[in-house]
């Protein structure tokens, strides 16, 4: 054992017992020595079973070479940051996007000490490989992407993934039976069965629901349905770090066709053939065990660190906003305008394709326009609008009123798949034709809202916004203007961060 000042550094466990708890403080310098060469042999994959303890000073910044990811804690001035304190507890959470997945690692006050991304893989070693493969093997580069010297303090994880993306596998084994249905993928074929069996205005009713990819699995594979489960991308990826089969959340759930509000598959489900594949469901960052004694080896983790439910990535996205009130909304103002309101009463109607998420003994209310950044995209370049938005004043009413659009079809707050865009007339003028089409695009972000009251949701008292929309601080203005509301920018909008909220809750809820 190498030892400065009498404390130890690291311990081999071929002839040493398990290394000490976190919190025991050693000189920066040298651990920062030990923690790089940690680093070194990670990236080699040599995986020794080498373990860093914690100490109390950590470097400004981490830096994976492959990733460009960034340590950091709460410092100013750039002086030197404290890392984790004695005793102290770090929560991780990872979402799982369209694209690619990101994580985020917490303390129990918010703050961020690592964060990172990758991108999916499309291919290895030259050769094509499957969304689920791939899907695995990002969530541990993540793993190994988060600071060695960091991974002894997480005492627990949790994960969201795309809403309705499904898997079928075995149910012994875990393995896709499948490849999996995304998100966005429609079953057509299946229905007309689903809404033969569910009530009228279901959030099931509708092409690219859970329970219309599993009826279309059962009715057209040939595979061995007895050893098959259904399981949601986020249920898929933390069942490789807790190793628990059938575990779900009732808000990846949902769209299955599970009822949050009394906490059970309705009867209609339940008695059809293939609800012997549904997992059990329990609330969000609930926890399920502690992670896997080998994936806790490979990556330092603590074997103690606990597994919790997950949820589905805009909820977590919601969560990251922290509004945490009935009547706090959060707008996201991405390629499409989606609102989601924190209500005391439950709202659904799949018209308008507008459904409610249970956040404990409240209710998140959401719907999704097709207008939004995608339609500014098809007009001005990103620096165009940079440009000409400076140029706006946000106080003045436009007198253009538009449907922006990006093709035909809208579904929220007005549900008509043959809306055609409107925006003609075209001003002379960039700066009005801008102006012109972001204030229209407020009005149907307040219409939107003005559904969700109409429907029976809690009244909107203050909206926070997400997305790459909420950098525009004239738009801001505009759209607090139209709404008549206080409208700011979320300080936290990546759903990592709520995942690793929904870690935090899971760990307290384990300690009381």
């Amino acid at each position: 054992m190498l030892t400065t000042l009498g404390l130890p550094i690291w311990r081999f466990p071929s002839s040493w017992p398990s290394p000490p708890k976190p919190g025991i403080f050693y000189p920066p310098s040298l651990a920062r020595v030990c923690t790089r060469f940690q680093e070194k042999l990670s990236r080699e994959k040599l995986n020794p079973d080498l373990n860093i303890v914690g100490c109390h000073k950590s470097r400004k910044s981490f830096s994976s070479r492959s990733t460009g990811i960034m340590a950091f804690g709460s410092s100013k001035d750039g002086a030197e940051e404290a890392g984790p304190q004695v005793g102290e507890q770090l929560y991780l959470g990872m979402d799982f996007g369209t694209s690619g997945a990101r994580y985020a690692l917490i303390d129990k006050q918010g703050t961020i000490h690592a964060e990172g991304k990758r991108e999916y893989l499309q291919h290895v070693d030259g050769k094509a490989i499957d969304r689920a493969s791939s899907w695995k093997r990002t969530l541990f580069l993540l793993l190994e992407d988060v600071p060695v010297h960091l991974r002894p303090y997480i005492a627990s994880i949790s994960i969201d993934g795309t809403s309705a993306t499904t898997m079928i596998v075995n149910s012994t084994t875990g393995d896709p039976l499948c490849r999996p249905f995304l998100y966005n993928e429609s079953c057509p074929d299946a229905l007309p069965i689903v809404k033969s069996i569910a009530p009228a205005n279901h959030t099931v009713c509708s092409g690219s629901s859970t329970l219309c990819k599993l009826v279309s699995w059962w009715n057209s594979s040939d595979s061995n349905k007895e050893s098959a489960m259904l399981l949601h991308q986020a249920d898929w990826l933390l069942w490789l770090l807790h190793g628990k089969l059938g575990v779900s959340d009732y808000n990846n759930a949902l769209k299955v066709g599970y009822d949050p509000e009394v906490d059970s598959y309705p009867h209609w489900l339940l008695s059809q053939p293939y609800s012997r594949v549904l997992p059990s469901v329990q609330a969000p960052g609930t926890s399920i065990c502690s992670i896997k004694v080998d994936v806790g080896t490979q990556f330092g983790i603590q074997e103690d660190c606990i597994v919790c439910t997950g949820t589905t990535d805009s909820i977590a996205a919601f969560l990251a906003a922290r509004a945490t009130q009935p009547g706090k909304a959060v707008t996201s103002l991405g390629s499409t305008l989606a609102v989601k309101l924190l209500s005391t009463n439950r709202i659904e109607d799949a018209r308008f394709g507008v459904y409610s998420h249970r956040l404990d003994d409240k209710w998140l209310v959401g719907g999704a326009s097709n207008t939004g950044g995608a339609v500014l995209r098809q007009i001005f370049t990103d620096e165009q609008l940079v440009e000409l938005s400076k140029q706006i004043d946000p106080m003045k009413p436009s007198l253009l009123n538009y449907y922006p659009l990006p093709a035909v079809g809208e579904r929220f707050p007005m549900a008509d798949p043959k809306m055609v865009p409107r925006l003609l007339p075209r001003p002379e003028s960039d700066v009005e034709y801008l102006h012109g089409i972001l204030e229209s695009i407020a009005r149907i972000e307040a219409k939107a809202y003005g559904l969700l009251k109409d429907l029976g949701a809690t009244q909107v008292e203050e909206v926070f916004t997400a997305g790459g929309g909420a950098k525009n601080e004239k738009w801001t203005k505009m759209r607090q203007r139209v709404l008549g509301l206080p409208v700011s920018r979320a300080i936290q909008t990546e759903a990592a961060y709520g995942a690793a909220l929904l870690a935090l809750k899971g760990a307290q809820q384990r300690i009381h």
